[in-house]
């Protein structure tokens, strides 16, 4: 097989032996499934650009060198044509989407195949080989080889040619890798996945590419920062029309968020019932049932037949809300019961949907909390909940996908709270940003213990500050559990911080440091009489040359006294993070993580060196 960056800077021979350039880039037609190589661009003398025709001209790619078949003088040289394009210049470390993985990757390489004296090519690497092959051959041969000799293996990773297409020739930036399916006809969530990987111009420049009704489906599914960035490059008969094909409850929340101007002038120029469907939401809180409904819903009056309700569904519009129940109504137009659409289908045309209606209805009102209405639909396996008001009036439905975004949310707030979050499996995750913040989460204690260990030996200082430094991961570890568990505390209880919650925390985490303190000194008694006393301890110079049982106390005492301060000021970080949470400011359990160790490290060096100052006290803690 035959890569692009084995084939670039190769010399270009004419039929007499004598190099005329060198290889700059290879040019394809971009109908074909495989594309032949139809051009080879080379470097000349004096660095003059040439492309001559592969079919006409290139008798052979032997030994690391193109062979032409006519003397430089008899050589006719072309152009590159519409549908070609240079493989270098056009692919070559440029972004395509993997729309089989959903993911954003970079061509490091291009593989070819050869039939005969005709090179085809068969695909993108975008693998870690590419990068290495694009480095050094060797480099690539060294890493298989250290590979090998652990028993692992670094395959190539390759995106097939005939699952990749061209979305636009002047959008040379970004190729849309396609599995068995064109970007068109992806789920939206898909796109949107896609999209969010993207930065801004190409994220934009793809989004022209969707058809109006994928563009608002997809838009309805980014993130709310990438919906924000989007919909302020859009002109506003763009936005307008994109928010008059989106669904209501969408397109309110898009809406509720603009300044009032703006938002009055989209909304005039959408149409009567776009208007009216998306004015209809936009009085409720956020955050709540009203907030998140959609007003589209199907009911029908209580002596209609089954024959008729059905009728009635078969006109919906293409994009109505997804119909799960047919809701039925009295005369004042009230809710008195829902049908499944598994009873529709069942039943005979001629029946009356009020003899099929479920009558004891699970109902919220349109003020309650999304995460209550939420739990709702989650607690009674329910596809749709509707919203009423006063007098059992319905207003709209909640829908069973709405509730899972919710759920989602609040999910993804509470991670946000606890500061969770680990090493996803996923291999765009294995950034070295990522392991590093996973292994700052997990073992910040390590790394504080470590860079004190090095700053003392550089100063100078390790003997006296030996004695804290034994004992510090103990107390380091203490400091980061407190953390720990006060999120999880804060997490369970949420923001309230009432005087008598915090007098209730107090009591608790002090007792715990009691046990803490009393444990810890039970250890430290058993190792003391282990290490026994034959050795003399104390003398008015000093203690830096009095043996191990002097290091021990010196950082024992400190230490016990550490921890046990450390568990007291976790009640401070809990009642600290929930009144940030109240505020809604956001809260860094890697922030209160330091801190925290900060505190105890600060605490244990500080009491060790008053030992030290004081030799009294240290001469009676061994009378």
């Amino acid at each position: 097989m035959l890569y692009l960056s084995q084939m670039l800077g190769r010399p270009v021979l004419d039929s007499n032996g004598e190099e005329i350039g060198r290889i700059s880039d290879l040019a394809i037609q971009t109908g074909e499934v495989f594309p032949r190589i139809t051009s080879v661009a080379f470097l000349g003398p004096s660095k003059t650009p040439f492309m001559v025709s592969w079919r006409k001209y290139v008798a052979s790619y032997e030994d690391g060198k193109i062979q032409l078949n006519k003397p430089s003088y008899d050589i006719r040289f072309s152009y590159l044509q519409p549908d070609e394009l240079l493989l270098a210049r056009d692919l070559l470390n440029k972004q395509i989407v993997d729309t089989q993985g959903l993911k954003v990757v970079r061509v490091n390489d291009l593989k070819f195949s050869r039939t005969g004296q005709q090179l085809r090519l068969l695909g993108a690497e975008v693998g870690v080989r590419g990068i290495l092959r694009t480095l050094n051959p060797m480099l690539e041969r060294a890493t298989m080889a250290v590979a090998k000799l652990f028993r692992k293996s670094v395959n190539e990773n390759i995106i097939a040619w005939s699952y990749m297409e061209l979305v636009d020739r002047d959008l040379s930036s970004v190729k849309l890798a396609v599995t068995h399916k064109r970007l068109s006809e992806l789920h939206p969530a898909d796109v949107a996945d896609i999209l969010e990987q993207l930065d801004p111009q190409q994220r934009s420049l793809v989004f022209e590419h969707l058809d109006k009704q994928q563009a608002a489906d997809t838009f309805s599914e980014l993130e709310d920062e990438y919906q924000t960035d989007m919909f302020e490059e859009l002109t506003e008969n763009e936005a307008a029309d994109l928010l008059a094909q989106m669904d209501p409850d969408d397109a309110a929340d898009i809406i509720g968020g603009l300044p009032y101007e703006k938002a009055e002038k989209l909304l005039w120029l959408m149409g009567v019932q776009d208007e009216k469907r998306i004015r209809s939401l936009l009085g409720y809180k956020e955050k709540t049932a009203g907030g998140i409904m959609t007003p589209e819903f199907v009911a029908v009056d209580e002596d209609t037949t089954v024959g008729e309700t059905i009728e009635k569904l078969r006109h919906l519009d293409e994009d109505h809300e997804n119909v799960y129940y047919v809701y039925t109504l009295d005369n004042a137009k009230r809710l008195t019961g829902a049908v499944s659409l598994r009873s529709l289908v069942l039943a005979d045309n001629e029946k009356k949907v009020c003899e099929l209606a479920i009558r004891d209805l699970i109902t919220v009102e349109p003020h309650e909390d999304q995460e209550v209405v939420a739990d709702t639909i989650s607690k009674y396996n329910l596809l749709a909940v509707p919203v009423v008001e006063d007098g059992n009036t319905i207003l709209g439905i909640v829908t069973v996908d709405d509730a899972l975004d919710v759920l989602e949310e609040e999910h993804s707030e509470d991670l946000q709270i606890a500061g969770a979050g680990g090493l996803s499996r996923d291999s765009e995750s294995y950034t070295l940003g990522n392991i590093l913040l996973w292994f700052l989460r997990k073992h910040m204690w390590f790394i504080i213990w470590a860079l004190l260990a090095i700053l003392a030996t550089m100063s100078g200082n390790l003997p006296q500050v030996l004695p804290s430094l034994i004992f510090a991961p103990f107390v380091l570890l203490v400091a980061n559990e407190m953390v720990a568990y006060a999120m999880n505390d804060l997490l369970e209880y949420g923001s309230a911080d009432s005087a008598v919650k915090a007098r209730r925390l107090f009591a608790r985490n002090f007792v715990a440091s009691l046990f803490v303190s009393i444990a810890a000194g039970i250890l430290g008694t058993v190792l003391f009489a282990a290490l026994g006393s034959s050795i003399e301890l104390y003398t008015p110079e000093g203690f830096d040359s009095h043996g191990v049982q002097a290091y021990l106390i010196l950082g024992f005492i400190p230490a016990i006294v550490a921890a046990f301060l450390t568990v007291i000021a976790g009640t401070l970080v809990t009642v600290s993070a929930r009144r940030r949470l109240n505020k809604d400011k956001p809260i860094s359990s890697i922030s209160l993580t330091l801190l925290m160790m900060a505190f105890a490290m600060i605490v244990q060096i500080g009491l060790q060196i008053l030992l030290r100052m004081n030799s009294h006290m240290f001469a009676w803690l061994f009378s």
